[in-house]
């Protein structure tokens, strides 16, 4: 029979990997939360060392306690150490260092979505060999909590699909495109002068971090390996202040959407610019907040809300992981990384995938054009539900259409046959459309 220590150890030692914006919040969180934290857990948390890059820069909120160091070693090696928590980002030397905590017997806590993503199959395998484990609910959803429910809470469900806003500085962007009529760049200046945006903001702009998140949330929801390299990723730069008026005068808003979706054919992961139905929960998202909506086959909609990054809230995910890592030690829980057991599935190309489309394009303002496009998209049987022609400038007029759903190599095939129609000077944008339940 198994002995369960019910009364918890007196200490739970802690080292950090990083003292930056989210290492911060973690330390004020368990600083300001101690007696809480105890209560809950039955042990006091303490943060014992800490990794930085600058010993004399001034940090306001320190605790004195804590050692400050250049080295990982110390942490990494201290067998006093019982939990790691890795705040520093980045790939390498993050991975080494999560590897070498699993292997001295340290249970990790990680706010690393690149590393998880990419590599987290195999720091999975290690933690597994070690009896330890990884805790990465900070990795997607900032203070959102999306990996603990989806592990845990919906085990019971077969996901259908996931579906959300989980790149908070392409939200800002759009939201202040959409309210303030604000053009992509001057959007964009203020998202990076609000810090919602990095400098270079290429990994959020072009949709690789909410690809990141996509691939980590996908393979827990449909228990599967999931690597970025198959999701198809679009960049909302193309999108301007027209269409996001036009889709408003639709009845839709524009929203980057991260999708993941499972049928008998495979798994559907897409990255993209949306018009998204402005009944729909995810369009009243605003700002720098995040959303995913899930649909289970027992539980049927759920939205989980709430603000995707900043210190505090990224960091109260990193301190929940910290406790339940800290709750598993004192019951001596055996440790299983269950997602070591998912396999791959098969991914649907997207050219085979169906969706509607938003298409603005400029012709000559002469009689018979709306009709030789109609034309083309009928020859590949492709139908039309909205159509909006407006004249723009002198002797061109705009045109904006939305399809039905439609499977997209038809799609794109039939705008191939339209770019080569004399009277259509360009395609000014194509951006697919969520269909309206």
């Amino acid at each position: 029979m198994k002995i369960v220590n019910i009364s918890g150890n007196s200490t739970i030692n802690i080292g950090l990997l990083g003292l930056g914006t989210v290492g911060t919040g973690t330390m004020q969180i368990i600083n300001a939360n101690r007696a809480d934290i105890a209560a809950k857990t039955g042990s006091e948390l303490r943060i014992t060392k800490a990794l930085v890059r600058d010993l004399h820069k001034q940090r306001p909120h320190l605790d004195p306690a804590v050692e400050l160091t250049l080295d990982p070693d110390p942490i990494l090696t201290d067998p006093d150490i019982d939990i790691v928590v890795d705040v520093m980002g980045g790939l390498e030397p993050a991975g080494q260092y999560i590897t070498t905590a699993l292997e001295q017997g340290k249970h990790v806590v990680t706010a690393n979505k690149d590393l998880m993503a990419l590599h987290g199959r195999r720091l999975f395998a290690v933690a597994q060999q070690h009896n330890r484990n990884i805790y990465y609910e900070a990795s997607v959803g900032g203070g959102i909590p999306l990996i603990r429910p989806i592990k845990h809470c919906l085990v019971a469900n077969k996901i259908k699909s996931i579906m959300g806003i989980i790149n908070g500085t392409t939200n800002y962007i759009l939201t202040q495109m959409t309210i303030a009529k604000k053009d992509f760049q001057d959007a964009l200046a203020e998202a990076q002068a609000k810090g919602f945006a990095e400098q270079d903001p290429s990994n959020d702009l072009e949709g690789r971090d909410a690809a990141y998140k996509l691939a980590i949330l996908a393979g827990l929801a449909f228990q599967s390996i999931v690597k970025v390299e198959d999701i198809s990723i679009e960049s909302i730069s193309d999108v301007s202040v027209r269409d996001i008026m036009y889709a408003e005068e639709l009845g839709f808003v524009i929203k980057l959407l991260a999708i993941g979706e499972e049928n008998r054919d495979g798994l559907k992961l897409r990255v993209h610019p949306t018009l998204v139905p402005k009944e729909h929960p995810l369009a009243s998202v605003h700002n720098e907040f995040n959303a995913l909506f899930l649909v289970g086959d027992s539980v049927g909609e759920l939205m989980f809300y709430g603000r995707g990054a900043g210190s505090l809230p990224t960091a109260s995910a990193v301190v929940a992981d910290i406790i339940e890592a800290v709750r598993n030690i004192n019951h001596e829980i055996e440790n299983h990384a269950i997602e070591t057991n998912y396999a791959a599935k098969p991914v649907v190309p997207l050219s085979q995938s169906q969706s509607r489309f938003y298409v603005r394009l400029k012709a000559k303002d002469q009689p018979g054009v709306f009709g030789s496009v109609a034309t083309v998209f009928g020859d590949a049987h492709v139908s039309l539900d909205m159509i909006l022609q407006t004249r723009r400038e002198v002797n061109l007029a705009e045109i904006v259409l939305v399809t039905h759903e439609v499977v997209e190599h038809d799609f794109y095939q039939a705008l191939e046959r339209i770019k080569k129609i004399d009277s259509i000077r360009n395609i000014s944008n194509v951006i697919r459309v969520l269909e309206r339940s």
